[in-house]
């Protein structure tokens, strides 16, 4: 049984929508498009697990995805899904350019300057608009943000499970 914490987050029930069972579904995906062909998801399982749910139809509704669900044919049947997350295994997921990183991959690395000194680890990533994501490093002097840029980071080493920046002082806040 795979573990639903291992598995890539694409979208959130928002809520049924319709009679028949359908569901309002806000993605979570830079990739809005996966959602016409996608043909099955998990969702959570009691113990930890994930149970894998067949989607039937999808169509676009003012920006998110109305999904139907195998066996979901009534607002009854559908509301337990509200909240709950819908996702897919990594290997579903398309292969990025170099030096292009999925949001759960860099979360959790470590975060070294130059001298090897860990200030700590990627808690976050936030897409604010700008040119670069910018990522959130929590450690033992706290909370720091570091754009996901050239200018602030030599190197990211997912094998390795750390990212390098160029100096702690060019990214103190």
């Amino acid at each position: 049984m795979r573990a639903f914490a291992d598995l890539v987050a694409i979208g959130r029930v928002v809520k049924p929508q319709g009679r028949k069972g359908e569901l309002l579904v806000e993605p979570l995906s830079d990739r809005p498009d996966r959602f016409p062909s996608l043909r099955r998801a998990f969702v959570p399982a009691p113990g930890g697990g994930a149970r894998e749910v067949a989607v039937t139809a999808c169509w676009p509704h003012k920006g998110r995805w109305v999904l139907k669900l195998e066996g979901s044919d009534s607002i009854d049947a559908a509301e337990p899904y509200r909240g709950v997350e819908l996702r897919i295994g990594e290997e579903e997921l398309e292969t990025l350019p170099a030096g292009s990183y999925y949001h759960h991959q860099l979360r959790g690395l470590r975060v070294e300057d130059p001298k090897g000194r860990v200030l700590g680890a990627v808690a976050d990533v936030l897409d604010t608009g700008g040119s670069a994501p910018v990522l959130v490093v929590r450690g033992a002097a706290g909370e720091t943000l570091i754009p996901l840029a050239e200018a602030f980071v030599r190197a990211v080493d997912l094998a390795g499970g750390r990212l390098l920046v160029r100096a702690a002082e060019a990214v103190e806040c």
